[in-house]
């Protein structure tokens, strides 16, 4: 009895032996989450910012799956995304994110980078670092065809018109440049701001060029005012750049991508995005 005890004793101990050598060759061949997060490149952008980035129901024109959703992402902000997670060696993740919640986003590390339109300001240089421009405009205003500020050339032909733009960016600042104008309070995104337009409840808007061709190209309705004298700003106001954590280690590939394009070749990007933007954008 003792002896047959003793044999199945040792067979058990043999079988939770191999059982120990199983699970440790498994998880060795089985990669962390921490692996699989370091193999993709988290994006935040609004995807509601025609051209730079949109919302769409396919993946037509290079859009890319929202994380989370059954929708897709595409714009200028989607291409340039595209060629850094390709140079990084990453696959690219969108994740979608009210224009308020990017800097927090980034700081948490719910995303890796913000590609979404933004200007590097010294504001925001001083709790994140920036890329290198990827691209450079210049403000407009955006009003009603046939309107009362329809043939405006100055900001003072806007006096006493109601202007508004977006929250918390240089857009909404300039307004002040604009002579007894009625500074409306900042809105969300520009798909408000349109609904803003349309409805009278504005007269116009500022954004910048891109943005303002988007809007008159979805919209018969809507024209934009490229003004003679226009609104004074730094180079910083009407750029874009990538924002990333401060240190970034990546910083440098990044910045070789963007200036290995040309500036013609910026300028088609953003001549396909404006075309392939969906109507209602």
């Amino acid at each position: 009895m003792s002896k047959k005890l003793t044999i199945l004793m040792t067979t058990l101990l043999a079988v939770l032996l191999l059982a120990a050598c199983g699970t440790s060759d498994e998880s060795a061949s089985t990669p962390s989450s921490e692996t699989k997060e370091k193999d993709v490149f988290k994006v935040g952008l609004e995807a509601g910012y025609a051209p730079f980035n949109w919302t769409q129901q396919d993946d037509s024109n290079g859009a890319v799956k929202i994380e989370g959703s059954q929708e897709y992402a595409g714009g200028y902000d989607v291409e340039i995304a595209k060629r850094v997670a390709d140079a990084l060696g990453k696959e690219l993740v969108i994740v979608k994110t009210e224009w308020d919640g990017l800097l927090p986003a980034l700081q948490s590390g719910v995303i890796d980078a913000i590609i979404a339109g933004m200007s590097p300001t010294d504001e925001r240089k001083e709790v994140i670092d920036f890329s290198d421009n990827y691209y450079t405009s210049q403000f407009v205003i955006v009003t009603k065809t046939g309107g009362q500020y329809a043939e405006a050339k100055t900001l003072e032909d806007f006096a006493g018109a109601k202007i508004t733009s977006q929250l918390n960016t240089t857009n909404y600042a300039v307004i002040d440049q604009i002579p007894d104008v009625k500074k409306e309070v900042a809105m969300e995104s520009f798909s408000h701001m349109r609904v803003a337009l349309e409805s009278g409840a504005i007269d116009g808007y500022v954004a910048e060029r891109p943005e303002a061709i988007s809007a008159s190209a979805a919209n018969e309705n809507f024209t934009y005012i490229e003004l003679e004298d226009g609104f004074k700003t730094e180079e910083a106001d009407t750029s874009v750049a990538i924002g990333l954590k401060k240190g970034d280690e990546n910083i440098d590939v990044i910045n070789e991508t963007l200036n290995a394009i040309s500036e013609e070749e910026r300028q088609q990007i953003m001549d396909d995005a404006i075309a392939n933007q969906p109507a209602a954008q």
